[in-house]
C-alpha cells in the first residue's frame, strides 16, 4: 500500500529536533502573535495569553463559554499568526470518528485501499461545539492529543508537528448535547473561558467589523511552524525550582482532600500546572518560574479536573471556586530558590 504523502512529511518533522531559540527571543514573538491577534480578537488579551502558553507548553486548550464570544475567531486567528495548518470541524450528532481520522478508501485505478486522511492533519485543529457531537466520535481525538497519531484499522498514522486541538464547548445547552466525560477533559491542558467584553470593547468589536468592510478578519503570519516549533524547544530548555515544583504538587494533593471534591486533579494536573506556569514565565522574558505564574493559571489547568460531591454540585459549587480556595490557602514557596532569585534578579 503506498504510503500517504502527509505520513511521510509528518515522520520526517517529528524526527528532526527543532533548534532552541532563547528566552528573550521567545518572549519578544509572543508579544507580536499577541498583539497580532488581540487586533482582531477583543478583550480576551488574557485567555488568549494562557491559550498560546499552553500551545508553548505542548498542550491542547477547551474554550468553554457562550456562543458569539470569539471563542472560534480566537483559535482561527492563533493558527494563523504562528503560521500553522488550520482545519475546523463543526461537531454534530451524526458526525462519525473516521470524519475526523479518516479512512480506507477502495482506489479502483490500483485495486487496492489507500488512507485518505482526515481534517486532524493539521497543525492547528479546532473541534468545534465538541460536546455536540457522541461520546464515540469525541473519543477519537483521545488518541492523537495524547500521542500525536491516529490509528485506523490496526495502522498508526504520525500527526504533523508542532500538533494541537482547541476545541470550543457551550455549557448553556443541554439538548443535542453529550457531555464531555472526565478522561477526556483531561486531555485538555487548560480550560478557558471567555466571559463578556465591556462596553468599550463591544463598541470596538462593531466599529472594527464596519471599518473592514466584509465579515471575515484575517490575521497576518508572524512566524512559521518551524519557528513556533523552535519556541516551544525554548520554553522546554527553561529548567524549575524544586520548590516550584513541590508547590503544584501541594496544590493539586489539595484538591483530593478538599471536602466537595470526590475526586480531585491528577499528577497530570499538577504537571500542567507546571508547564503552563513556566510558559507564561516565558512569555514574560524570565528564565525562571514564580509563584505568581502557577497562581495564574491554576483555575484553568485545575477546575475541569474536579469531580465535586453530589452535595456540593447540588449546592451550587463551582469547581472554579474550589481551586480559588485552595491557591488561598495551601502556602507558597519558602523565600528561597526561585523567589529569591526573582528578587536578585529585579534589584539588579
Amino acid at each position: 500500500m503506498p504510503a500517504d504523502p502527509r505520513t511521510a512529511s509528518s515522520t520526517a518533522s517529528t524526527s528532526t529536533a527543532s533548534p532552541s531559540l532563547p528566552v528573550d527571543e521567545v518572549a519578544r514573538l509572543g508579544a507580536a502573535v499577541l498583539d497580532r491577534v488581540g487586533s482582531v480578537v477583543v478583550g480576551m488579551r488574557e485567555p488568549l495569553r494562557i491559550a498560546f502558553a499552553t500551545i508553548l507548553a505542548g498542550g491542547h486548550v477547551l474554550f468553554e463559554d457562550v456562543p458569539g464570544l470569539g471563542k472560534t475567531l480566537a483559535a482561527r486567528s492563533i493558527a494563523a499568526a504562528v503560521g500553522l495548518d488550520f482545519r475546523r470541524l463543526q461537531c454534530t450528532p451524526d458526525l462519525l470518528p473516521s470524519d475526523i481520522t479518516g479512512s480506507f478508501v477502495y482506489v479502483p485505478s490500483s485495486g487496492d485501499f489507500e488512507f485518505r486522511p482526515g481534517p486532524v492533519f493539521t497543525g492547528l485543529f479546532l473541534a468545534d461545539e465538541i460536546n455536540r457531537t457522541s461520546p464515540k466520535t469525541q473519543s477519537a481525538l483521545l488518541e492523537a492529543m495524547a500521542e500525536g497519531q491516529v490509528s485506523v484499522e490496526g495502522r498508526s498514522f504520525p500527526l504533523p508537528s508542532p500538533f494541537h486541538v482547541v476545541a470550543t464547548a457551550n455549557p448553556i445547552e443541554s439538548e443535542g448535547t453529550y457531555a464531555l466525560p472526565e478522561a477526556q477533559l483531561d486531555r485538555f491542558m487548560v480550560r478557558l473561558g471567555v466571559g463578556y467584553p465591556d462596553e468599550a470593547g463591544e463598541s470596538r468589536v462593531l466599529l472594527s467589523r464596519v471599518a473592514r468592510r466584509h465579515e471575515v478578519a484575517t490575521v497576518e503570519a508572524v512566524m512559521d511552524a518551524a519557528t513556533l516549533a523552535a519556541m516551544q524547544a525554548g520554553v522546554e530548555a527553561v529548567d524549575v525550582d524544586a520548590d516550584i515544583a513541590a508547590y503544584c504538587v501541594r496544590l493539586a494533593a489539595a484538591t483530593r482532600r478538599h471536602r466537595s471534591v470526590e475526586v480531585g486533579a491528577s499528577p497530570r494536573g499538577s504537571q500542567g500546572l507546571l508547564l503552563v506556569a513556566r510558559a507564561l514565565a516565558v512569555l514574560d522574558g524570565r528564565d525562571f518560574v514564580i509563584p505568581d505564574d502557577v497562581k495564574a493559571v491554576a483555575v484553568p489547568v485545575l477546575a475541569h479536573r474536579l469531580t465535586l460531591t453530589v452535595q456540593a454540585w447540588t449546592g451550587g459549587v463551582r469547581a472554579e471556586q474550589v481551586v480559588l480556595e485552595v491557591v488561598n490557602t495551601v502556602p507558597g514557596p519558602p523565600a528561597v530558590g526561585t523567589a529569591q532569585r526573582a528578587g536578585a534578579e529585579a534589584s539588579a
